[in-house]
């Protein structure tokens, strides 16, 4: 699919059937807008489906404007088209959520990554704390997205 620019979310058509890769994470089309969103969230297994439309809930009010895809398995957000500031990915045991420029985030996220600028969120079953998520998409939606 390398090179394949993803379906505008008018031709983007939800699977009839959604596999689960490796560690539970939903194997979607990829698309833009809402629809690919929350067809990749009512795929998430257990307790992570509650998740992932809480963090869509968070970022869509904490970036009024946010743009939406689906690209590589994961939901991404961006406030410029194909400038992504954050994704989130499923795990067997935790839901990773990235942001593209953590770094510059204050505080920043708790994980660190092999690539200086890039942090994690790493959610577990029990909760996380919603308020510091929502700062977070607010700082990270300010800074210019990684083109993707």
């Amino acid at each position: 699919m390398a090179g394949t620019k993803p379906k505008a979310e008018a031709e983007w058509t939800a699977p009839k059937e959604v596999k689960l890769l490796s560690g539970g994470n939903p194997q979607i089309p990829m698309g833009y807008g809402d629809a690919p969103i929350k067809a990749y969230i009512a795929a998430m297994p257990g307790w992570k489906k509650a998740v992932g439309a809480k963090l869509d809930k968070l970022i869509e009010k904490s970036a009024p404007g946010v743009l939406k895809a689906v690209k590589w398995n994961s939901p991404m957000y961006c406030m410029e088209l194909d400038r992504y500031f954050l994704s989130f990915h499923v795990f067997d045991k935790y839901v990773k959520v990235t942001f593209m420029s953590g770094a510059q985030l204050n505080p920043p996220p708790p994980s660190k990554s092999k690539y200086e600028n890039v942090r994690y969120l790493e959610i577990y079953e029990g909760g996380f704390d919603e308020a510091q998520f929502a700062d977070w998409v607010k700082q990270a939606s300010r800074i210019p997205g990684e083109k993707m």
